[in-house]
């Protein structure tokens, strides 16, 4: 038996910033990861995602660069040379979080771990290890649909094993990674049919701009079908097709990806042992400090019901483990969260859509928008449009939510979702000058 102040159990993002941060507040730690340092995110998420939809935007500006004086012919990317370099990236940071492990002298164990009691987590090889806290950060994974078929496509984690862009692309599923898989794709030389079982792109975000990246995608080639509830998928000579849940059935792909859901890596860990609560979806239930039902045993990111996304599995872990060890008590403010598609264009936003503030003040809503064309794009002659929006509530037109698609979108909302959440007002906007020629002006120009 080892004794610690904490084990993490799970090495992504949340685990890691959660051991870091202990840590630093000088806590004994143990981190217990039997696979890649840097879970989904750096190693099939966030980073190499990022990484090819870099490639795609830089396939989309060599497409333009001859109607803007450029004679450069359209070559097709290099996968296996461009990959070398997705994946060097990569190594980067996990030799970093090793070097930094060491440093801050936490104990790594490559094995999995299941909790005896909320005191005791058992590694498989037998070896129990003991601490006043324990922290579960294990994740979630990707998920196929339960239908016929299902198992002649991809998901997510199988997209970052290719080394060329098929032909042809089933993409299941509008949501986040089928919206930005279906961008990046057809950037990169594939024709792209993406089928969504509703009726709009990107559940959540603001509908108006959902529609315009919808007719966005159009341009770039991509054939979106709306209301095409995918029932299987058939084996033919040379790939797949898709039948629909009304029996039509799709023309030839080379491949399929479903980006249906994820479940939550909760399974095999112990929970009902020590009383953790989880819910139908696996998630494990958490109060807004990111506690369970059992004393000294709390979760973070994607094993949660928070927002599945990076950086808010690192906030809540780093506050947390600021509250454990620290004498620092500051829950993380799930409201007005940020956060960025890497569609093509991106497409971003920070707090309430016009719908939800609607239902919530009604008739104290007002709403601003810009639509421009981009000036590489307006250079070009090409059609594709930005669309900023503001949703401002009251007589003092304070801004509720920032919602932008366009160019830059993902590096422009940063800086306002700050200002959003310290109370800005539309005339606050209005008083700030202008940077010119930009398209992050038309936010403080907007009428």
């Amino acid at each position: 038996m080892q004794d610690f102040d904490l084990i993490v159990v799970g090495g992504g993002s949340g685990g890691l910033a959660g051991a870091f941060r202990a840590a630093e507040h000088g806590a004994r730690v143990a981190l217990l990861e039997p696979h890649l340092l840097g879970g989904t995110c750096v190693n099939v998420g966030c980073v190499p995602k990022k990484a090819m939809w870099l490639a795609g935007e830089i396939a989309a500006k060599l497409q333009l660069a001859p109607a803007l004086g450029f004679p450069i012919p359209r070559a097709p990317l290099h996968w296996a040379e461009f990959i070398l370099h997705r994946q060097r990236y990569i190594a980067n940071i996990q030799t970093s979080y090793r070097r930094r492990l060491d440093e801050a002298g936490i104990v790594l164990t490559p094995t999995r771990g299941r909790l005896l009691d909320a005191r005791t987590v058992e590694c498989e090889n037998g070896a129990r290890l003991r601490a006043s806290h324990v922290l579960i950060a294990t994740g979630s994974r990707p998920i196929r649909p339960p239908i016929p078929g299902a198992e002649l496509g991809g998901v997510s984690d199988d997209f970052f094993q290719w080394r060329a862009a098929p032909e042809r692309v089933a993409l299941v599923g509008g949501g986040y990674i089928g919206v930005e898989l279906a961008g990046l794709l057809q950037a990169l030389g594939s024709q792209v049919e993406l089928f969504v079982r509703g009726e709009q792109l990107l559940h959540g975000f603001d509908g108006e701009l959902a529609e315009r990246l919808a007719e966005d995608y159009r341009q770039l080639g991509v054939r979106v079908h709306f209301g095409r509830s995918v029932a299987a998928l058939e084996r033919t000579e040379g790939g797949v097709r898709v039948r629909d849940a009304k029996g039509g059935l799709s023309e030839r792909f080379d491949a399929a990806l479903f980006a249906t859901g994820r479940r939550a890596n909760s399974e095999a860990l112990g929970l009902d042992a020590v009383g953790v609560e989880v819910d139908g979806d696996g998630r494990i239930v958490v109060d807004e400090r990111n506690a369970t039902a059992a004393a000294g045993v709390y979760a973070v990111g994607d094993v949660t019901a928070d927002p599945a996304l990076t950086p808010v599995a690192i906030a809540a872990a780093r506050r947390l483990m600021d509250r454990l060890f620290g004498g620092r008590d500051a829950p993380l403010d799930r409201r007005h969260i940020p956060t960025v598609v890497f569609s093509h264009p991106p497409l971003g936003k920070a707090g309430l859509t016009e719908v939800e503030a609607r239902e919530r003040y009604g008739e104290a809503v007002r709403v601003y928008r810009a639509s421009f064309r981009p000036m590489l794009y307006a250079l070009a002659d090409r059609p594709q449009t930005s669309l900023f929006k503001l949703v401002c509530v009251g007589d003092e037109r304070r801004v509720a939510g920032i919602h932008l698609l366009g160019e830059a979108a993902d590096e422009i909302l940063q800086g306002f979702a700050v200002a959003l959440k310290r109370g800005i007002t539309l005339d606050d906007l209005r008083d700030t000058v202008a940077i010119h020629p930009t398209s992050a002006e038309e936010i403080v120009l907007m009428r």
